[in-house]
């Protein structure tokens, strides 16, 4: 048979894989974390996009860690209940109704939601928090709040809201030995006994960083971090990204998700990277092609 018989589409598919192979083969054997959040959530065909990465990756002999968010689907079960929320520096104020809600809405009703894409996928996932087997312990955080009327700051009391201060990476190893795909909700118990929501991001790089991924990824709804005349930037380390911040190309929402790759990136992975959720199959174009999709942050 020769290539003129041969259907182009088929050709461009094996072309492909072909691209693919030494990628699979630089990462068999390792762990990517994946923050899964924004409108790729909330979109069941984005959803089912996504379950079907992360079921190839596994499949592929890489392992998966995925850690979700949900603030918008806790901000709705909030206004259904009719309890308002408040937010300082980005984080919601959490009294203990709130956190109650958090943790149903983020380890029940989301996480298990995952885990079912997962299924349907082919893979085999298992839905945790922070707080199965000691995963993550967390401390309680506030935040300084500018006060106009006095020219002052003033601390801020966030209620339940933690981060985290240790990871205890043996369940992630157990199920992955396992061939299971760990599927993590970003609450955690603290010394004190009390139960914390912790921002997605935060926990994601503090798991990534306790397991050593090398990748990192954050899915967005944004295409990357962006130059001045918005073209994307494909490669930053840690000091171009200072830069960016003190010459104001860097502002908003996505300093706190670059302070979060920098920390991880420091501290034991070998990359992170920002990716658009929006854009069916972004993690497979940014692992095994060799232009990528997104923004990646290295030492």
């Amino acid at each position: 048979m020769t290539n003129s018989t041969i259907d182009p589409a088929m050709l461009a598919k094996a072309e492909t894989l072909t691209e693919a192979l030494p990628y699979m083969q630089r990462y068999a054997g390792r762990t990517f974390v994946v923050k899964y959040g924004g409108h790729a959530m909330g979109d069941p065909e984005l959803a089912r996009d996504f379950a079907e990465d992360v079921v190839l990756l596994k499949a592929v002999g890489i392992n998966p860690i995925v850690v979700h968010g949900g603030g918008p689907q806790i901000g709705a079960m909030l206004k259904r209940l009719g309890v308002e929320s408040q937010f300082v520096g980005g984080l919601r104020v959490t009294d203990a109704e709130t956190a109650h809600i958090a943790e149903m809405v983020l380890a029940g009703s989301i996480n298990k939601e995952i885990v079912n894409w997962i299924g349907t996928a082919g893979g085999r996932a298992v839905g945790i928090s922070g707080k199965d087997a000691g995963l993550v312990t967390a401390r309680k955080v506030g935040r300084d709040e500018a006060d106009a009327l006095q020219g002052i700051e003033r601390h801020v009391d966030l209620g339940f809201v933690g981060e985290p201060v240790g990871v205890d990476r043996r369940i992630l190893d157990t199920m992955s030995d396992a061939g299971v795909i760990p599927v993590i909700a970003p609450i955690a118990s603290g010394a004190d006994g009390h139960t914390y929501n912790i921002n997605a991001d935060t926990m994601a790089g503090a798991i990534a960083a306790a397991v050593g991924a090398s990748r990192f990824f954050l899915l967005t709804d944004v295409a990357g971090v962006l130059d001045k005349e918005k073209n994307l930037l494909t490669d930053l380390n840690p000091e171009q990204v200072a830069a960016l911040k003190a010459d104001g190309t860097i502002s908003g929402g996505m300093i706190p998700k670059l302070d979060t790759c920098i920390h991880a990136v420091e501290n034991g992975v070998d990359a992170a990277v920002i990716l658009d959720g929006r854009v069916p199959h972004a993690m497979l174009i940014e692992i095994f092609t060799r232009r990528g999709a997104g923004t990646l942050i290295r030492k």
